[in-house]
């Protein structure tokens, strides 16, 4: 049988389809590196391959364990805070649940910090 492919030099006897031989520096018959070792560009294939996804994957996991936590602590605040309070407005009073009246105070304040965000981000663009 004959085939158009030469035979690559080897050792007589082995299969040059297979990988190489264990303790042989070569690899498979006729495929020695020719560059000698040492000489060539430092790799590290871990970093290159995991590095980033790796530290993806850890600040996704992060952010998850950080949602569930704030989740469970907002649900304990709401399951505590059930009592009706009297909540004195400017011209009336009004009973309210406690946790009803913090939420509106906690929306009120990140009101204003946006609003004063937004004004010192206005303010430092016409001083450019």
């Amino acid at each position: 049988m004959t085939t158009s492919e030469p035979r690559p030099a080897g050792i007589p006897g082995t299969d040059p389809t297979r990988g190489p031989l264990v303790g042989d520096p070569a690899g498979p018959a006729g495929t020695a590196d020719p560059r000698p070792p040492g000489n060539g560009p430092a790799t590290a294939p871990d970093t290159a391959q995991h590095g980033r996804g790796a530290g993806r994957a850890l600040g996704r996991t992060v952010a998850l364990a950080l949602l569930i936590f704030v989740t469970v602590v907002l649900v304990l605040f709401v399951m505590f805070n059930t009592q009706t309070v009297d909540i004195s407005l400017v011209f009336t009073d009004v009973e309210a649940p406690l946790v009803l009246a913090l939420l509106i105070a906690a929306v009120l304040g990140g009101l204003l910090v946006g609003l004063a965000d937004a004004l010192m981000t206005v303010r430092r663009r016409r001083n450019r």
